[in-house]
């Protein structure tokens, strides 16, 4: 079964802050190997089907050209510093999958604009360096936030859910519904959602918030909408609805699903792959979000491709780029990882779950423009100079969570240091 990706094209308008964990390594992997040998150094943090997707389409590119790419693995934890580091060094690598851009190495960025206009990147993912007009990063796939059901346990309860965003759920009857299923099995929790901003923000955007946006007066702040959707979040842990350990002490949220105790989890279109190999002891299922009223999520690029100005191998990265985004190899790749296109109108064969894509690409094209700014305002800020090495809006919600401080606090820091972090 094919399923094509379709997406409504939305303005780049709005402001959100990104969540900005930048990308790094320290080189030395690219250049000129034994016997002559071409190695291209690619850095990338991610979970191990994006990795695996890379291997493979490295192989395959060294069996056709003899050039040898060099995929390396990073902790996303430390990217930034890594890469930062690398480039104070002099010690780029040939390129990277990078969350963001930093300004500490964007002079460096090589120009990939004859690539994106020749591939047909969506246009929602299209950021040009406002310096000289140019796109120096291109989305790797696209990611968006998404809601999966421990399905054994729905339907041990006899509780229904909806299946299409036609039949989509509010907030509150999908907290109605998960308690349900909690109270008529050996559910321990409602829900359980990944402690990131990127969730976070979708979770906002349903309650009709548009985030943290720049203000007439050049300050940024969050709004009403978004007040509220904090107060409810922090509702849903008061109650033990889901469990503070996630957010407030960094209890890992996808083995608190796959433990099997847990109704819903909140996350993303990456976990399908991974769902599919590990998850054996019950059935899953992905579901529409809830809507409180409005259908969002939180859509972006996954990371972007970075490639390095320095390195002595430039024009065999822009090579393989550009063989990278082709449509059999980017097809091949999409399939292997199991993730969103960034290419306009690539169908992709995703098999048994592809009804889960069909509905990722079904909410993408019904959310609000909002919806997609996060990471390509995450490529703007860095292009012009501002170092971001924070999340304020989860920070602050974390406290909030751990009763440190009150809404109204949560809400002034967030505006304080968003306004410090970006204000020009």
């Amino acid at each position: 079964m094919k399923s094509s990706r379709t997406i409504r094209a939305v303005a780049l308008a709005g402001a959100a802050i990104g969540a900005l964990a930048l990308a790094g390594c320290s080189g030395g992997g690219s250049g000129t190997g034994s016997e002559g040998e071409v190695v291209l150094e690619l850095v990338q943090s991610g979970d191990v089907n994006q990795g695996n997707g890379y291997a493979q389409l490295a192989e395959k590119y060294f069996d056709e050209t003899g050039v040898r790419v060099e995929v390396v693995e990073v902790p996303n934890a430390d990217l930034m510093t890594r890469l930062r580091t690398a480039s104070q060094a002099n010690d780029l690598p040939a390129l990277a999958a990078a969350p963001s851009v930093d300004p500490a190495w964007t002079e460096r960025l090589l120009d990939l604009t004859d690539i994106f206009d020749e591939v047909g990147i969506i246009d929602t993912l299209s950021v040009m360096d406002p310096s000289d007009d140019t796109v120096k990063a291109l989305p790797t796939t696209l990611t968006s936030v998404g809601m999966f059901l421990n399905k054994s346990l729905w339907d041990q309860a006899g509780v229904t859910y909806p299946t299409s965003i036609d039949d989509a759920w509010t907030w509150d009857e999908f907290v109605d519904k998960s308690t349900q299923v909690v109270n008529a099995t050996d559910a321990e929790y409602g829900a359980v959602m990944d402690s990131s901003a990127h969730r976070l923000r979708a979770l906002l955007f349903e309650f009709g918030s548009e985030g943290v946006t720049e203000q007439e007066d050049g300050t940024w702040a969050l709004d009403e909408e978004g007040a509220e959707a904090l107060e409810y979040f922090k509702g849903m842990h008061d109650s033990g609805f889901m469990p503070a350990s996630v957010w407030g002490a960094g209890d890992d949220p996808s083995a608190t699903f796959k433990s099997g105790r847990v109704a819903a989890y909140m996350s993303g279109v990456w976990q399908i792959a991974d769902f599919q190999a590990n998850i054996t002891d019950f059935e899953w299922v992905s579901v529409p979000l809830p809507a409180q009223p409005v259908t969002a999520t939180n859509y972006g690029a996954a990371s972007w491709i970075v490639a390095f100005d320095g390195t002595g191998v430039e024009e065999e990265t822009l090579a393989f780029i550009e063989w990278l985004y082709s449509e059999e190899n980017y097809r091949e790749y999409c399939e292997i990882s199991g993730c969103l296109p960034v290419l306009e109108g690539l169908e992709v064969t995703y098999g048994d779950d592809a009804y889960a894509f069909d509905l990722y690409n079904a909410e993408i094209a019904a959310s609000p423009a909002i919806s997609g700014v996060q990471t390509t305002n995450g490529v703007l800020f860095g292009y012009e100079g501002k170092v971001i090495d924070s999340e304020p809006l989860k920070d602050e919600t974390v406290k909030y969570l751990n009763g440190e401080q009150t809404l109204e606090q949560t809400v002034e820091n967030i505006n304080t240091t968003s306004t410090e972090q970006l204000a020009d």
